[in-house]
């Protein structure tokens, strides 16, 4: 054999042999990854859904008692964090019971004229909607088919005209009546078929679920709660 035919061996032998030994690249594992992935989106669902849960609550309105503002079978999201409230004097009373109440509302406390949500306190199973009438401190009062609350009138235009009354077991029928420091007292926009702090009494704060926001359904009537500011008119004292 020729030195040149031998070269011509020698280089085919070589590159016979790189290819035997060369290693063959493994498939990618397809179905791990796409298991990985998935499994990761559901996490990331389940931690989204506990996160807008912790902020937001639908409700279903049932009933006629906030008529004509909200109508019945409407769906609504209820903002949860609106109210968010803590006691900065609760460590202290476990050294002095009479260190009074001071309540802190990182976003804002409750205002006149909000619509909210919250517990029924007679039933803690049922929930109610109303409005906010009075704060922790005020005298609210109904005469003459109005609603006074320190001694000053509502403006009341949701009412589009329609009166007030106290029924003759309601607490507010003789008398004014003083809303609790740690108490609202509520009031539904269908006076005349609402059960509310006229009947039951004040509203506790802790009983509080939070402030109506939007009409999700039907889908022709989504909007913002409308919200009036019924800040009392001049005094009529």
């Amino acid at each position: 054999m020729q030195p040149s035919e031998q070269r011509d061996a020698d280089r085919q032998f070589l590159e016979l042999s790189v290819m035997q030994v060369a290693p063959v690249p493994a498939a990618p594992a397809q179905p791990t990854r796409y298991v990985r992935e998935l499994i990761e989106l559901v996490i990331f669902v389940v931690l989204l859904f506990f996160l807008v849960r912790g902020v937001l609550q639908n409700f279903v309105i049932e009933g006629i008692s906030m008529e004509p503002t909200l109508h019945q079978n409407q769906f609504i999201l209820v903002n949860k964090l609106a109210y968010t409230h803590f006691d900065i004097n609760a460590p202290l009373r476990l050294v002095d019971p009479s260190a009074p109440l001071k309540v802190i509302y990182p976003f804002g406390m409750p205002k006149y004229g909000d619509i909210v949500v919250f517990e029924y306190p007679n039933d803690i199973t049922k929930d109610y909607i109303k409005r906010i009438i009075g704060l922790p401190g005020d005298e609210v009062s109904v005469r003459d088919g109005v609603v006074f609350v320190n001694g000053q009138q509502l403006a009341e235009p949701y009412l589009q005209g329609s009166p007030t009354y106290c029924q003759s077991y309601d607490l507010c029928a003789n008398a004014s009546v003083f809303v609790n420091q740690d108490a609202f007292f509520v009031m539904g926009d269908n006076r005349e078929n609402s059960s509310d702090s006229r009947e039951w009494g004040m509203l506790p704060i802790d009983r509080m679920i939070g402030q109506a926001w939007v009409v999700y359904w039907p889908s022709n009537e989504i909007s913002l709660i409308p919200h009036f500011d019924s800040m009392p008119f001049a005094s009529t004292r």
